[in-house]
């Protein structure tokens, strides 16, 4: 078992977690630090990190479904670890979810936060300081849009660069000290009718007085036609993990949204050519000057990626232009930070009122139209999707949660 990586790679470190967490022995070979393994993953033809050889098969990326096939693991397999090892971790992500038990179960929860990203583990940490009962549950702690964040240098009171995980796990590790439990599990159904909710999972059924859903957000499932056949052979969502790989070459970078441009910007100073593609109007406070004055940064704007051709890797994109011509245009890479982002509520079903694109309908107290049922972050619809936004969702949603399961008759602040 070989996991080729890089440094800061947040993909990287999901494959190594996900190792470790099933006690599975591997060598890291490190492409960022020691040449020579560079060297072996170009001689393959492997453009990108993480790479894992399992007796000899690549799994390219994170792919659990695939890890989980070639190790002869059922796919929704959760590792239990002991109370003992979660006793002595003060901040680790490894330890601070836990599996679903008969303790779990019995226990009817004051407040239940659907969801352990920014949102949720905010929520968390207000609600439990509250002395409220808190269960936290997420199905993949790791693979939030926060958690394979490579780098946040703008969440307040934060003032070194952390990757988005290690912010995750810092706010997650902080309700727990207040008393929060967390557990891993997929909710499959909910019923909100009665006083007291029940949200499904495998495992059997968790019992509210309160509920805050903070599910977050998910990629659309369509892909680019090629996309998925060249992921780590040309095609990357990641500069931090491969950009050496592109020294002197000719790369593609498509998007629409701030995170784009930063890559774009990263690239440029590897790549022979970067060409920039726009296929929409920018989203959010974008500036595109410093990549305008960049020599070797070309920026097409209202251009769009059709198709992505090659051998054994990425050689050929099929664009279509701004004035609807099909044109092929040679590149060595692409990468890809594509919007689209959609809640991800559809478990809900008629629970709440929902609107077209499955956004929960809230107040300005994030109050659905379920007495006693919240929801924010991503789940809702905000005028710009920002960790630090969702952080603030979840303290609103855990004051009113104590409000309601306290009967109070205003919302009561935490100050001290």
């Amino acid at each position: 078992m070989i996991v080729y990586s890089s440094s800061g790679c947040p993909y990287c470190e999901k494959v190594k977690s996900f190792l470790k967490e099933r006690h599975i022995d591997f060598e890291e070979r490190n492409a960022s630090i020691h040449k020579e393994y560079f060297d072996q993953l170009k001689e393959r033809k492997i453009y990108g990190t993480p790479a894992t050889l399992i007796n000899g098969k690549l799994v390219l990326g994170f792919q659990e479904k695939k890890l989980n096939k070639l190790l002869g693991l059922s796919e929704d397999q959760v590792p239990v670890v002991s109370s003992a090892n979660a006793e002595t971790s003060d901040a680790n992500a490894d330890t601070i979810f836990q599996a679903v038990n008969e303790n779990v179960l019995e226990e009817v929860y004051d407040f239940v936060t659907i969801g352990g990203g920014p949102a949720g583990a905010s929520a968390a940490v207000y609600a439990a300081r509250g002395k409220l009962k808190t269960l936290v549950i997420d199905k993949a702690p790791k693979a939030g849009t926060l958690a394979i964040t490579h780098k946040i240098a703008n969440y307040p009171g934060v003032r070194e660069e952390v990757t988005g995980l290690e912010l995750l796990t810092r706010m997650q590790a902080q309700a727990k000290d207040f008393g929060a439990e967390f557990v891993r599990s997929t909710v499959l159904s909910v019923d909100f009718s009665d006083e007291i909710k029940m949200i499904e999972l495998a495992e059997g059924t968790i019992k509210a007085k309160s509920v805050f859903i903070a599910v977050g957000a998910k990629a659309p499932s369509g892909k680019i036609k090629g996309e998925e056949e060249y992921t780590g052979r040309g095609v990357s969502y990641c500069s931090t993990c491969d950009a050496a790989f592109y020294q002197d070459r000719a790369v593609a970078v498509v998007g629409d949204n701030d995170e784009a441009i930063h890559e774009a910007e990263t690239l440029a100073k590897y790549c022979k050519t970067v060409k920039l593609l726009i296929p929409t109007e920018l989203k959010g406070d974008v500036d595109l000057s410093v990549l305008e004055n960049n020599s070797n940064v070309e920026i097409y704007k209202r251009h769009r990626v059709r198709e992505i051709i090659g051998t054994d890797s990425v050689e050929q994109i099929v664009v279509l232009t701004d004035k609807k011509e099909e044109q092929i245009w040679d590149v060595d890479g692409i990468f890809l930070y594509l919007g689209g982002m959609m809640p991800g509520t559809d478990f809900l079903k008629g629970a709440v009122i929902r609107d077209e694109e499955g956004y929960v309908m809230v107040d300005e107290y994030l109050r659905t139209n379920v007495d006693g049922v919240f929801a924010g972050g991503d789940a809702r619809r905000t005028p710009i999707k920002q960790a630090v936004i969702s952080a603030a969702d979840g303290a609103i949603a855990a004051l009113s949660a104590e409000q309601h399961v306290n009967k109070r008759s205003k919302l009561r602040p935490q100050y001290s």
